[in-house]
């Protein structure tokens, strides 16, 4: 299904409200359940004398998924919930495998622990950057250990077999030169459908995505 550009904006409004209240009224009163138990259970009962009461029928727990005015957002859309949260965790595990490399690993090695997660095309574009001779060089006489972590920041963009993440990445580099922190934003674009998603491409997302 094709969406005019004001469309899409209006999608991506709805899904913003859909998550925020989807996060409140799932957590929050899982949380304020948990919590009221716990005070039950810690406050002791008074000693008294026994009194005849009527008893009062325990309110009854029921859970829906909320939406946006009553409308299931994601029939309009070309993914499920669950397709979304598997897109997003790969992008996130490819993110922190892409930032987490070892001078005494090769180009191979570095590719190989995110096969599964990335395309065949990817692949190889990744082992030529990180076989580039001056990379290379600095890479093993500084002796670089780096280690990665990323967390999604938002869905700039999807099609019928496409998402496209902005993820904050964040790189800790241990080097004979010292110790490192730097932080990126990349754009993360996963091609497939349903459970089954692959990186296809990354960049820096002030670059946008091609």
């Amino acid at each position: 299904m094709d969406l005019s550009p004001r469309q899409r904006s209006a999608v991506f409004a709805v899904i913003v409200i859909a998550l925020a209240a989807l996060g409140y009224y799932l957590v929050v009163p899982a949380v304020t359940h948990a919590a009221r138990h716990a005070q039950a259970a810690a406050s002791p009962t008074p000693a008294g004398p026994a009194t005849a009461t009527t008893p009062t029928p325990a309110p009854t727990e029921t859970a829906s998924a909320p939406s946006a005015g009553g409308v299931n957002i994601y029939a309009w859309l070309p993914f499920t919930q669950q397709d979304l949260a598997t897109a997003a965790s790969v992008a996130v595990r490819f993110s922190v495998d892409y930032n987490t490399y070892t001078y005494a690993e090769n180009a191979a090695d570095y590719v190989a622990k995110m096969t599964g997660l990335i395309t065949g095309e990817l692949a190889t574009t990744l082992q030529a950057s990180y076989s580039t001779p001056g990379v290379v060089s600095t890479r093993t006489s500084q002796q670089q250990v780096s280690t990665g972590t990323a967390a999604i920041d938002a869905l700039r963009a999807f099609g019928p077999s496409s998402l496209t993440f902005v993820v904050n990445t964040t790189q800790h580099l241990v080097s004979s030169h010292g110790t490192s922190n730097d932080s990126a934003q990349y754009a993360v674009t996963l091609t497939g459908s349903s459970s089954s998603w692959q990186v296809s491409d990354i960049e820096l997302s002030s670059a946008g995505n091609s």
